[in-house]
C-alpha cells in the first residue's frame, strides 16, 4: 500500500506541470492530487521534525503557530502519549496557503477532536494571530515560500518576547561559510538547488546566516539526510532553534 502512495506521489512529482498565476495557486496545482499521500512518502524524506517539536518548550496554554503547516502531521507529535502536550497549549494555528493540504489538516483535526488546534488559510508573509506567539515553526516551508526572507522576519514579529523560533528545512552552505557551520562542496551547492528547483523548493546558503543573525541561537543541527529510492544519496538539512 505504501508502495502504490509513493509510486503516485513520484508520478505525481515528476510528470504533472506546476501552474498558476501566483504562489497560491502554483502550491494548489502542485499538491492537488498527491494530498492525501503527502505525509507517508515525505515522513522518510523531511527528516528532523519530530526532534524539532521535541526541543521546544512551551508554557500551559501558550500558543504555537506552524507556518506553512501543511497537513498538519507535525501536531501529533505534541499528542502522543509519551510526550502529551498539546492539551495544555491554549492555542495551535496550522498556517498554509495550499487549499488542498489544509483539507488533510482539517480533517486530521476533526478525527482527534483537537478543539484547540485551528486550520488557517493565510500567508506566511503578512498573516499575523490575534495574541503573540510562544513558538513559531517552519517545517520545511522556508524553502517553499518565494519571499522567505519577509516570511522569517513576520515569524519574529508575531513572537512574545523570549519566544522561540524552529526552523527544519533543506538547505546549501555558502560558498565561504562562517567557520563554524558546515562548508559543502560545489556539486552539492549547484546540484540540489537545480534538482529541488523543478518542483518550486528552494534550499539557500542565506537561511542560516539571517537566522543566527536575527536570533539568539539555541541550537543548531547541521546534517543530512536520506533520499527515498535513492540509497546512496544524502540531502544537507538543517534545524535551528533561536530566541527572540
Amino acid at each position: 500500500m505504501q508502495l502504490i502512495q509513493d509510486l503516485r506521489v513520484i508520478s505525481h512529482l515528476t510528470l504533472r506541470r506546476v501552474s498558476g498565476n501566483d504562489h497560491a495557486s502554483r502550491l494548489d496545482s502542485f499538491y492537488d492530487g498527491q494530498a492525501s499521500d503527502y505525509d507517508g512518502f515525505r515522513k522518510r524524506l523531511l527528516t528532523g521534525r519530530e526532534e524539532l517539536v521535541d526541543s521546544l518548550s512551551i508554557p500551559t496554554g501558550g500558543t504555537w503557530i506552524e507556518m506553512g503547516g501543511g497537513t498538519g502531521a507535525m501536531i501529533e507529535r505534541l499528542a502522543i502519549p509519551e510526550n502529551e502536550r498539546l492539551k495544555d497549549l491554549g492555542r495551535v494555528e496550522i498556517v498554509d496557503l495550499c487549499k488542498p493540504l489544509l483539507n488533510v489538516a482539517q480533517q486530521r483535526i476533526d478525527r482527534n477532536a483537537w478543539n484547540n488546534v485551528h486550520a488557517i488559510e493565510a500567508d506566511a508573509t503578512t498573516y499575523q494571530p490575534a495574541q503573540k506567539a510562544d513558538v513559531v515553526v517552519f517545517s520545511y516551508s522556508l524553502t517553499m515560500i518565494p519571499d522567505w526572507f519577509a516570511a522569517i522576519e513576520n515569524a519574529i514579529k508575531m513572537l512574545k518576547p523570549d519566544g522561540l523560533l524552529g526552523v527544519v528545512d533543506f538547505y546549501v552552505s555558502r560558498k565561504h561559510p562562517d567557520e563554524d557551520l558546515a562548508k559543502h562542496g560545489v556539486l552539492t551547492r549547484v546540484g540540489w538547488p537545480a534538482w529541488f528547483g523543478f518542483d518550486n523548493v528552494f534550499p539557500s546558503p542565506d537561511h542560516l546566516p539571517l537566522l543566527r543573525r536575527r536570533l539568539d541561537t539555541v541550537s543548531l543541527t547541521e546534517t543530512r539526510a536520506k533520499v527515498p529510492f535513492l540509497p546512496f544519496v544524502r540531502v544537507p538539512v538543517y534545524r535551528f532553534v533561536g530566541r527572540r
